[in-house]
């Protein structure tokens, strides 16, 4: 996964219409935006990830001479359109919205300029990179939110579509918010920690559960985390955890990490009842760890039903993102260079939501100064400035009725789009996992509790500029102007 050259890592149609755009030696500027129209899960935000594995694709970019035989096997290219991608490398910029940032739809994640015939080949593995990671962290963010401050792991390898999405999705679990995974070669490539106890097999392979927890203790005896339900987990599992435990502190040797797994049956009613047990026994700081098939409508559930639970791996549900399986990210051309001026471009469609935002953009973030909290995002031509002391309009450019004035230095502005690539050079160092993922704490830290609830949370504004609604509306008239004219 991290030598494999992924030049060819794209569809089709991106090859044919680069050799169109060689054959018609149209060597224009373009902008693309990659952006998502709808937020994951019916939620009220996304996370966005997968940058760093975006730069180490362009970084690599490059046709191999097993690829361009391949493209020549192929009778569609011609051997002059087969040299130039012989010497193919990047020469554009690219622009995007840090990894862990907090992020909605319609705004631009990541903004490539450069000559159309290299903005179209990385169409596809760019989309394919930030959509995985992006849809993985959010869902993680909503686990990690449901579970209230509890350490969530990322449990799921097994049921992952596939080695790269496992480990990939892994990466981006954490930025969302897990505290590490179970996914060795993920813990090794992006120095998260590795976690995990042990499987009902490790029981069923000693005569007894007493001593299979004894020999798990005398192994590891730094974590003594014991799974308590193979055969009876309130009259057998938990009994005889609290014998371990009870030798283990007599012997001082009882860890500070220490514990039990549930991993079946009712989760809420089990927990309470192992806690009693556990509190009896004078093991109040004992863990409860809980398992099977959790996402973060259950661990809500079980967290209003009060379970006693204060950890949780949750593997199938996030991995996969079972109940939204994809992000939805479109990578659309945005404007043309025409004699050193980008000349803005938009697609039309009869679903208001499909109609694309023209020119070269950036997205401006707009926070309370008091709460820090996000008031709304504006979208924006590349080259405005919002003064902060100023007042400031917003309106809601489709019921453009809604609108609101911002008194001058009631709010702060950041921009959030950040150079990656200038001229084909990568002049961005991408951060830690960990360190995104404390970016991504403050990030959503940063949004409103009724835009993280679960259930009909309250959307956060993603608002144009007066300059850019005006020219969009422009545009639009224009080619209605054009196909009437047609008709």
């Amino acid at each position: 996964m991290t030598e494999q050259n992924l030049t060819l890592l794209t569809d089709f149609y991106e090859l044919t219409m680069m050799q169109g755009y060689y054959k018609t030696n149209n060597r224009d500027i373009v902008i693309f935006d990659a952006f998502y129209r709808e937020n994951p899960c019916g939620g009220g935000y996304s996370v966005c990830a997968g940058l760093e594995q975006v730069i180490d694709y362009i970084k690599n970019l490059h046709f191999s001479p097993e690829d361009i035989e391949y493209l020549r096997s192929q009778n569609v290219f011609d051997e002059d359109f087969l040299t130039y991608l012989a010497n193919f490398r990047f020469s554009g910029d690219i622009y995007a919205i840090p990894e862990g940032s907090v992020v909605f739809p319609m705004e631009p994640m990541l903004k490539v300029i450069a000559p159309i015939i290299e903005a179209q080949l990385v169409e596809t593995a760019v989309l394919t990179m930030i959509n995985h990671q992006s849809l993985i962290a959010t869902k993680s963010a909503r686990v990690c939110y449901a579970a209230k401050g509890d350490g969530v792991m990322e449990f799921g390898l097994r049921r992952a579509q596939g080695p790269d999405a496992g480990t990939y999705g892994a990466r981006a679990a954490v930025i969302g918010g897990c505290i590490g995974t179970s996914n060795v070669l993920a813990a090794k490539i992006f120095d998260v920690p590795a976690l995990g106890t042990h499987a009902h097999s490790w029981i069923m392979s000693f005569s007894d559960e007493l001593t299979a927890f004894r020999k798990y203790a005398e192994f590891y005896p730094d974590n003594v985390t014991l799974l308590v339900d193979t055969y009876d987990t309130l009259h057998s599992g938990v009994p005889h955890a609290i014998q371990v435990f009870t030798e283990l502190r007599r012997e001082g040797k009882l860890p500070k990490r220490y514990g039990i797994r549930l991993d079946s049956g009712d989760l809420a009613y089990l927990s309470k009842k192992a806690r009693k047990q556990l509190d009896a026994a004078g093991f109040t700081d004992a863990s409860i760890c809980a398992s099977s098939d959790l996402d973060e409508y259950l661990i809500d559930s079980l967290k209003s039903q009060g379970a006693a639970v204060n950890s949780w791996g949750v593997g199938t549900n996030l991995i996969t993102s079972k109940d939204w399986p994809a992000f939805g990210g479109v990578y659309k051309l945005a404007a043309i260079e025409k004699d050193g001026v980008f000349i803005p471009k938009i697609k039309l469609s009869e679903n208001p939501i499909k109609i694309t935002n023209p020119g070269n953009k950036t997205v401006f973030r707009i926070y309370d100064k008091e709460t820090k909290k996000i008031k709304a995002d504006l979208i924006a031509f590349a080259d405005e400035i919002i003064p902060e002391n100023e007042p400031l309009h917003l309106f809601d450019p489709i019921a453009t009725w809604k609108r609101t004035t911002l008194p001058a230095g009631s709010f702060t502005v950041r921009n959030l789009l950040v150079p990656v690539f200038l001229k084909g050079n990568c002049v961005y160092e991408s951060p830690s996992v960990m360190d995104i993922r404390a970016y991504c704490q403050k990030e959503l830290d940063t949004l409103w509790d009724e835009t993280r609830r679960f259930v009909n949370p309250q959307n956060v504004y993603v608002d144009l500029s007066d300059r850019l609604y005006t020219t969009k509306n422009q545009l639009l008239d224009v080619i209605h102007r054009q196909t009437r004219n047609i008709q």
